[in-house]
């Protein structure tokens, strides 16, 4: 009986890993076709699109692909996608800190109706923004430059605000009367108390608002219009013409490319994420 139950716990684990796997390999499917795609002839892409492996692998598609189009290289456009990017994640947490920080520690009057008004922004589809900030923006003459993308971060994100707020909530008030009764106003409570504590949840709003402006690319098309300032989806896009015949091969070289600071970032704060959700979800 015994053994009987261990063959199926077995049985049970095998399947488990094949399933596992098996999904793991769908995941991963799109990105090795991808990374096979940028080392093949432009003639060979489409018509052996079946197979992983190129016949001879074309590194010119990478040459190619850095020389970027209307004169601009693709390093010009990582570097835009990267100075947006950066300034756009210290706005977030920045801004998301302090607020979560006066939601969480500081009574005021209509403090719970204002967190209500920021909880409802969470519902507000980005659509129904786009006209009014687009003619806002276009009003104060900020169109075709990167303040569009990157000012608005300085005014924090819902989403990230009440993510710090929750991890806030399970740090003890005590510390706060502590520090105060020691002679700390809220500034040194704030900055040499709490931020140190809300390194996770930091770390986790800075991946997130990495990895969704560093792929943002309908914000960089409305705002954006000359190819110098093109930010690296936007490029990316820009290098597919479908009036003339299109180099796939350096587009798809320089996909990969775009991906690479992902993965690294990725790779890197990976327990930073896990940590910094798990304790926001469980506190609080």
């Amino acid at each position: 009986m015994v053994g009987q139950q261990r063959q199926l716990q077995r049985l049970r684990s095998v399947i488990l890993h094949l399933f596992v796997f098996g999904f793991a390999l769908i995941m991963i499917y799109p990105m090795a076709w991808m990374l096979s795609s940028s080392l093949k002839d432009n003639s060979e892409i489409f018509i052996n699109a079946h197979q992983l492996l190129p016949s001879h692998f074309n590194f010119n598609n990478y040459i190619n692909g850095f020389k970027g189009f209307a004169g601009t290289s693709f390093i010009v456009f990582f570097k835009n996608s990267l100075i947006i990017t950066l300034f756009s994640v210290i706005g977030t947490v920045i801004s998301s800190t302090m607020v979560a920080y006066g939601f969480a520690r500081i009574r005021f009057r209509g403090s719970r109706f204002w967190f209500a008004c920021m909880m409802l922004t969470m519902m507000l589809p980005s659509e129904v923004l786009t006209i009014p900030q687009y003619i806002f923006f276009q009003k104060i003459d900020w169109i075709n430059t990167f303040l569009p993308l990157i000012v608005p971060s300085f005014f924090g994100g819902a989403f990230f605000i009440f993510l710090i707020i929750q991890f806030l909530r399970g740090i003890p008030k005590e510390l706060d009367e502590s520090a105060t009764i020691d002679g700390c106003g809220r500034y040194r409570i704030f900055m040499q108390i709490l931020i140190p504590l809300l390194v996770p949840p930091i770390i986790t709003v800075s991946i997130f608002k990495f990895y969704w402006t560093w792929d943002d690319f309908f914000s960089p098309l409305l705002y954006l219009n000359s190819p110098k300032l093109a930010t690296v989806s936007l490029a990316i896009k820009n290098m597919s013409d479908p009036t003339a015949q299109t180099d796939w091969g350096a587009m798809f070289a320089m996909s990969v490319l775009s991906l690479l600071p992902i993965v690294a970032v990725f790779i890197a704060f990976q327990k930073y994420i896990v940590e910094g959700i798990s304790t926001t979800g469980l506190k609080g």
